[in-house]
Order: C-alpha cells, then structure tokens, then sequence
C-alpha cells in the first residue's frame, strides 16, 4: 500500500507541476501579448502632413533666422552646428517652425514647420517597422531641416530690421493657439541683435533701454512671452558700434520686461 500511495503521490505531483509550468506559459505569453497591444496603442496616431500627433505637440520650439544681411562662411558654420544641436533637442513628437526675418515689419518666411516623428530608435521590430519609421523621419523631418541649416548664409541686405516686430509675429502666429497654452514653448533668435526701424533704431539711439523705453517700441511691439524661454545666438559684425555685452543685456532685459524667461545667450565665431 505505502509503495502504490508514494507512486499516485508522484504521479500527482507531475500533474501538479506541468499544469503549473502549462500556466505560468500561458500567463506570459498572455503578458506579452497585452505588453505589445499596449505599446502598440500608445503610439500616437500622426498628421500626414505636419507629422504631428493628432491630439497635438507635447512641445514647441520657434527658431528666427535674421537674414537680413548676409553673414560670413565661419559664422554660417558655427550657426549650422547650433541649429543641428537644436533640431536633435527636440523631443519625438515636439513641433519645430522655422521663420527667416525680412525687412518688412510683422512679414516672416516660414521655411519648415513639423513635428520630430520619431526616428528607428523608437520603435521595436515587434511594435514597427524599423526601415519606414527611419525613411519618414529622414524625408519628413531631418533633411528639411539639413537643408535650412545649408543655407543660412544666404542673406540678402535690408533697408531694416524689425527683430521686435518680427518676435511679436512667431508669438502669436506660432505661440498663440488655445491647444499650445499648456505645453513648453522656446524661442531661439540668430541675428546681429541690432533693432532698426523708424519706431527705434540703435544706430541712432544706442543700445539704450532707457531711451527705448521712451519711444513707441515698448508699446507698438509689446510681447507676452509668459512660459516661453528664450535663446540668443549672437551675429557680430566688423567694427560694429555695438558691444556684445551691452546688446545681450539689452534683449535680456527686453524678454524679462515682457514676462520671458531668458534662457542662454550664445556670440558665434566669426564676424559677418
């Protein structure tokens, strides 16, 4: 009798241990099944066009390219590495709008806007398809942006330069909208910081606030740039009037008195 109870006490616990092998089998593919439906649904659904999520960016960064005058082959470089370093920083699923100033006041070009899709290093071979997501993000989103950052040493003389106005226009052209109220927004600015317009001119006024204050500017270009940071990158110009240190507090103290937060001020090499 104990030998033939030992044996069913065998056999039973062989039954036991492959239908708990069995489960714990099922159970992971189970979890692994539910693990690759739930990544699968928080892909979000994108724009054809913009590339964007439908429900819209997580983040925005506006970039105001001053071509008003054309700048030298070493700053242009310096200004491409910049420009590259900030297209990388934008985060998958982030919206970047790249304007170019003109020497008309409150009259931008906007060479690119777009979201970052997401290159192949954001998804897996179980979730995507590694080849199509690389080709979108290429075709879609990097190489247009290459293709600025080629070409910023392509500006055309001006008879001004409404930097003020020009800021005031990405503010609500690009900043303005109901759905972006909530999301991070930044606003990177490459030019040679001299405002000249028949409402302010540095190069009859200095680089003075407290004579800006007291002409029309203030007013006719004021900016609420509350929750946006803002970015300088410096163009300096030979035997220019103007020294950089004066111009970069000028403008940080401009972005402030507007309720920016006033990120970094960067002078690139070379002069133009």
């Amino acid at each position: 009798m104990s030998r033939q109870r030992r044996r069913k006490s065998k056999g039973n616990a062989g039954h036991i241990l492959g239908g708990t092998l069995l489960m714990l089998t099922t159970a992971g593919i189970g979890g692994g099944v539910w693990y690759l439906h739930q990544q699968a649904e928080a892909k979000p659904v994108l724009d054809k066009v913009t590339l964007c999520p439908t429900t819209g960016p997580k983040d925005i960064t506006a970039i105001l390219l001053d071509v008003t005058d054309p700048i030298s082959d070493i700053t242009a470089l310096d200004l491409r590495n910049h420009f590259q370093e900030l297209v990388a920083a934008v985060p998958t699923g982030g919206l970047i709008e790249v304007y170019t100033l003109t020497d008309t006041a409150s009259e931008l070009d906007k060479s690119f806007s777009g979201c970052n899709p997401g290159d192949a290093s954001t998804v897996s071979d179980w979730t995507g398809n590694k080849r199509l997501v690389q080709e979108r993000w290429e075709k879609g989103f990097q190489k247009p942006l290459d293709d600025i950052a080629g070409r910023v040493n392509q500006g055309v003389a001006g008879k001004q330069s409404p930097i003020l106005a020009g800021i005031q226009k990405i503010n609500v052209a690009a900043f303005g909208a109901k759905q972006y109220k909530d999301i991070p927004k930044h606003l990177v600015i490459a030019s040679d910081l001299i405002e000249h317009t028949p409402t302010f001119s540095m190069y009859s006024s200095g680089v003075d606030y407290s004579k800006f204050k007291k002409s029309g500017a203030p007013d006719q270009f004021r900016t609420d740039l509350t929750g946006i940071t803002v970015r300088l990158f410096h163009f300096q110009r030979p035997g220019g009037k103007f020294d950089s240190y004066d111009l970069a507090e000028f403008w940080k103290t401009w972005v402030m008195a507007n309720g920016g937060d006033f990120d970094k001020y960067t002078r690139l090499e070379g002069i133009l």
